[in-house]
């Protein structure tokens, strides 16, 4: 054998004997792994046999090996349900029976309504409004205080039993009519009561404006007669910065020419009654919901604004009574 591959060689250096490996003049050494290092893969190696031994390891041709503790992940799944079913049914019976007023009292009542509230938003609300319930152009913010039917505990869950445009027989409806579309107004007009409404939002709104005598024929009798709004008619409150689609004077036109109608869809038969509740106290909770069932939001008064008769007016030159407006 030549000598070359039986000597060994030490490293002149650190005196550590070498592999007989070299690279570009590197010679690698022939240095021992570390004790502890040793010791922690034994333990390993010892751990693996036992693993395989106690717990499902081994696949057969049945299944797996049981092991020697019995343990089943179908078995702990199984029993893990039960348990999270008999804490449900502790609470559930109390929150079935607990009148809102009453949920919002019980600290552990409440935490587990907005706790399902926001699971069950998640899954069927945030698609539309966003998992954040800030909205988007055509679908409300349900972050604000600005609401077409009331933003109490009570009537947000009205709205989500029975939806708005749903098909329900008892969801709210509400229609503005087609302004330009039907002729019931001239372009020139929908534009003056156009830039009458965005003065109402922005408050640059003058008794003396073209638009004004427009708005007041037209449009008072569902948005009031400064554009505060009336919930019984589900009329949007336009004396505010809050627009479903959009604030500017183009977003107005388009809106009274051809208005876009919103659906949303009824829970009632869809999702369970419980849940439907506990959504309505998530909803509530959000920071825009209202304490108690609140009036109409107090008008605020444009300054010599036009006044609305009580009375049903004469029919306008285009022939158009006083319908529902913007």
């Amino acid at each position: 054998m030549n000598d070359h591959h039986t000597k060994k060689e030490i490293d002149q250096v650190s005196g550590v004997e070498t592999t007989g490996h070299e690279w570009d003049g590197l010679k690698e050494l022939n240095n021992p792994a570390p004790r502890w290092w040793l010791w922690v893969f034994y333990i390993c190696c010892l751990w693996s046999f036992a693993y395989w031994v106690m717990y499902p390891a081994w696949p057969t041709l049945t299944g797996a090996t049981k092991g020697t503790l019995g343990v089943n992940q179908h078995v702990e799944l199984e029993r893990a349900q039960a348990e999270i079913s008999v804490r449900r049914a502790q609470w559930a019976e109390d929150f079935a029976k607990a009148s809102f007023d009453d949920i919002k009292k019980d600290e552990k009542l409440f935490a587990v309504a907005r706790a399902g509230g926001a699971a069950a938003f998640k899954d069927n609300c945030a698609t539309c409004h966003g998992t954040g319930a800030a909205g988007g152009k055509g679908y409300p913010n349900l972050n604000d205080d600005d609401w077409l039917w009331g933003g109490t505990v009570e009537e947000i869950h009205q709205t989500l039993l029975y939806g708005i445009r749903s098909g329900h027989d008892e969801a709210r409806t509400s229609q503005m009519p087609a302004f330009g579309r039907d002729g019931l107004l001239k372009p020139t007009e929908i534009t003056d009561v156009a830039h009458y409404v965005v003065g109402l939002s922005d408050h640059t709104a003058k008794a003396d404006m073209p638009g004004a005598a427009i708005y007041a024929t037209n449009c008072a009798s569902c948005h009031g007669d400064a554009g505060q709004g009336v919930r019984d008619f589900g009329g949007p409150r336009l004396n505010d910065a809050i627009w479903l689609y959009g604030g500017t004077v183009d977003d107005v036109v388009a809106q009274v020419t051809n208005p876009r109608h919103g659906v949303m869809p009824y829970w009632s038969g869809r999702l369970d009654p419980q849940t439907i509740r506990q959504l309505a106290v998530y909803v509530h909770s959000l920071g825009g919901g209202e304490e108690a069932k609140a009036p109409d939001v107090p008008v605020e008064q444009v300054p010599n604004a036009p006044a609305v008769s009580d009375t049903a007016p004469e029919d306008n030159q285009n022939g158009s009574s006083n319908a529902p407006a913007p």
